[in-house]
């Protein structure tokens, strides 16, 4: 097997890896989203606000806390304040 065979094999193992891990993040995403359906409807059946601020705030330094990398501390942020933000319509 030449060397340029070689790295596509490793490619094609790690990219399935990828696509292994996207369908997990996928699922866990999803299963997120219901967990949100269910907030949302528990705020609205009780009229309180959407939005909680301070609850972000924690949520986001206990996953940077967390956070062991090589995802930098601000990727971190960006991703899950996108997620966040991305879920909040089903509580609107």
């Amino acid at each position: 097997m030449s060397n340029s065979e070689q790295v596509r094999s490793q490619l094609d193992i790690l990219r399935e890896d990828i696509d292994e891990v996207d369908a997990q993040l996928l699922r866990l995403l999803n299963h997120r989203a219901e967990l949100v359906l269910k907030v949302g409807e528990l705020k609205k059946s009780n009229k309180l606000a959407v939005v909680h601020t301070d609850r972000e705030r924690a949520l986001l330094a206990r996953l940077c806390e967390q956070n062991s990398g090589p995802l930098q501390t601000e990727m971190v942020v960006q991703l899950f304040q996108h997620i966040i933000d991305t879920l909040k319509q089903f509580q609107r």
